[in-house]
């Protein structure tokens, strides 16, 4: 399973993140999503650790804790959602109410 840590600054790197977390146990990995045009963090990241009791004691202790003067949100991630090739409307998007395209 995996940690989801929410609100971090900016600066934090998969470093920083490893060392915090490695306070309550071993850390398997720990990564920060970068966002694609930017390249830079997109505030979040994940972490996988050795055991379910070392995790359990990294979400008690660390959730709602300030860090780099942000308060971080860490839970148990949830699984990935499929997201549809499709813009929320489906096939209609940008058609006016007569099937047709809309001149306004």
């Amino acid at each position: 399973m995996s940690i989801y840590v929410g609100n971090l600054s900016y600066s934090v790197t998969e470093e920083d993140l490893n060392k915090v977390f490695s306070e309550y146990g071993t850390v398997k990995r720990a990564q920060i999503p970068l966002d694609r045009e930017t390249g830079r963090s997109r505030g979040f990241g994940f972490v996988e650790m050795e055991s379910e009791t070392d995790e359990s004691a990294a979400i008690e202790a660390l959730d709602g804790a300030e860090w780099m003067g942000r308060q971080m949100k860490v839970n148990k991630a949830r699984p990935r959602e499929e997201k549809s090739n499709y813009r929320s409307g489906g096939d209609n998007w940008g058609k006016g109410g007569s099937g047709g395209y809309s001149k306004y």
